[in-house]
C-alpha cells in the first residue's frame, strides 16, 4: 500500500478503499491495517529521520521495499502501544525475508532494535519543528508566515493525532435524534455531541460504517464539522433575508456535504448541486439518496464555465472551491508529499476563474459563501481580497479553522451590493 502511495502516487483514500474491497479482512484487522498505512504516511518526515539516525545507509540510498518495511517497523515501536517491540521487530525481519532480501535481515533488525534501544532519546533530541512535525519545510514556513509558530504547531499536531473519531451531521427530518443514536450505541457504536453543534455528533465505530442501521436508513450523513460549519455559516447569513424557498448553487458540491446541509436548512429551497462529472454527480445522487433529501438536484457542470441561465437568479452560491488541500492532512496525509510549493500559483488562478464565473450568479442582496480545507491565506484571504477590489461585493464574515477536531478550513461569507 505504501508503495501505492509513495512510488506510484496513488491517493491514499483510493487505496484504502481499493485494498478492502478486494481483502475480506476483519474490522480489526482493517483497522489496524489502515492505522498503519495512514500513521506511517502522518508521521514519515519524522520516521525517516528516526532512521537516518541509526542507520548505516541513508534511506534515499535504500530499496524502497526496505525502506518501506523499516518505516512500519519503526511506526510499531514508536506510536503503537498495543503491538508488542519483539512483535514489530519479527515480523519486520520475517517480511523482509518473504520479499527476497534474506541477506538484508540483520540489517533491518539492527535499525529497529536501535530504534527500540535509543526511540526515546531520539524524541528528546533537538531537531527540527518541522521534522518533529513531520511536514514538509515549505509548509510549515508558509503556516507560520501565515498565522505564527503557536497556531501552526497546533494546527499540524492536530493532523497528527491518531484514531480520529469520525464526525456525523445527524439527520432528525424524519427520526428524532435520540432514536438515532440508541441505535448506534445498540450496535456498539460510541456517540459524543461536538462541541460546536450544528447536528454533529462523533463516533466511533466497532464495525464498518455500512453495516449500520442507521446509515443505511440514511440517519446521518459523514462530514467533517468544519465542512458543517461553512455550509451553516452561509445558510445563518441567508436566513437574515428572510427568504423561504431560497434558490441555491452549489458550484463544485460532490459529495454533497454543503448542498445537503443547505437542503435541510431550508426545506422549501431549490438546491442545484453541480460538479465536472458524472462520476461525482452519482456520488451526490447516491447521498441524497440515502438520506432522502427531495429539494437537490444534481448537474454535471464545469464551473470555469459561467451559465447564462443562472445569472442573478441564486439566493446563494457556494463556492467550496479546489485547493491545496492542506487543511486536510490529517485525513489524507499523503497532501503532503504530492504537493509542491509551485502548485499554489496555478490554484490560485483556478479559483479566480470560478469565481469570475459563478459570482455572477448570485442576484443582488445574495450571499456567496466561499470555502476552501487549506491553509494558505494566497488561496483564501488575499483571494477574497482580490475578488471584492473586481466585483461588488461586501464581506460580512470570514474565519480561518486551524485548532479543534475539524480540518482546517476557511470561510468567508460575501453579499452582492
Amino acid at each position: 500500500m505504501l508503495a501505492e502511495t509513495l512510488e506510484d502516487g496513488e491517493f491514499s483514500h483510493v487505496v484504502v478503499n481499493r485494498t478492502f474491497s478486494k481483502e475480506k479482512l476483519e474490522y480489526r484487522d482493517r483497522a489496524f491495517v489502515s492505522r498503519l498505512y495512514l500513521g506511517v504516511l502522518e508521521r514519515l518526515i519524522f520516521l525517516d529521520h528516526c532512521i537516518n539516525r541509526v542507520s548505516s545507509v541513508n534511506t534515499v540510498k535504500m530499496r524502497p521495499v526496505i525502506l518501506n518495511i523499516l518505516r512500519c517497523g519503526a511506526y510499531q515501536l514508536m506510536f503503537m502501544d498495543s503491538v508488542p517491540d519483539h512483535a514489530a521487530i519479527n515480523e519486520s525481519a520475517l517480511l523482509t525475508k518473504k520479499r527476497g532480501f534474506s541477506r538484508l535481515v540483520p540489517f533491518v533488525n539492527g535499525v529497529l532494535r536501535s530504534i527500540q534501544r535509543e526511540g526515546a532519546g531520539i524524541v528528546k533530541e533537538s531537531m527540527p519543528e518541522n521534522v518533529r512535525l513531520s511536514v514538509p519545510k515549505w509548509i510549515y514556513e508558509l503556516t507560520v508566515a501565515g498565522f505564527g509558530r503557536k497556531r501552526a504547531k497546533a494546527f499540524f499536531e492536530g493532523a497528527l493525532e491518531a484514531d480520529k473519531p469520525l464526525c456525523i451531521r445527524l439527520n432528525t427530518i424524519n427520526v428524532p435524534e435520540d432514536e438515532i443514536i440508541r441505535s448506534l450505541e445498540a450496535q456498539g457504536c460510541t456517540v459524543v455531541p461536538a462541541d460546536e453543534s450544528g447536528g454533529c455528533h462523533y463516533l466511533r465505530l466497532s464495525g464498518v460504517l455500512t453495516d449500520l442501521e442507521a446509515y443505511r436508513r440514511g440517519w446521518f450523513s459523514v462530514q467533517d464539522i468544519s465542512s458543517v460549519k461553512a455550509a451553516l455559516t452561509g445558510c445563518r447569513e441567508l436566513e437574515k433575508t428572510g427568504i423561504n424557498a431560497p434558490l441555491i448553487v452549489d458550484v463544485c458540491a460532490a459529495p454533497g456535504g454543503k448542498s445537503i446541509c443547505a437542503a435541510q436548512e431550508f426545506p422549501y429551497a431549490h438546491v442545484y448541486s453541480r460538479d465536472l462529472s458524472p462520476a461525482k454527480t452519482a456520488l451526490i445522487d447516491e447521498n441524497i439518496k440515502r438520506l432522502g433529501i427531495t429539494n437537490i438536484r444534481s448537474q454535471v457542470f464545469d464551473a470555469k464555465v459561467k451559465d447564462p441561465l443562472m445569472e442573478g437568479r441564486a439566493d446563494m452560491v457556494i463556492a467550496d472551491l479546489p485547493c491545496s488541500g492542506i487543511g486536510v492532512i490529517g485525513k489524507k496525509p499523503d497532501i503532503k508529499f504530492r504537493l509542491r510549493k509551485k502548485d499554489l500559483e496555478g490554484l490560485v488562478g483556478l479559483q479566480r476563474q470560478i469565481l469570475e464565473a459563478v459570482h455572477t450568479y448570485v442576484k443582488k442582496g445574495g450571499i456567496l459563501l466561499y470555502s476552501t480545507c487549506t491553509v494558505n491565506i494566497g488561496e483564501n484571504a488575499e483571494n477574497v481580497k482580490w475578488f471584492m477590489r473586481e466585483h461588488p461585493f461586501e464581506l460580512i464574515s470570514e474565519e480561518q479553522i486551524l485548532e479543534g477536531r475539524g480540518d482546517g478550513f476557511y470561510i468567508a461569507v460575501l453579499k452582492r451590493i
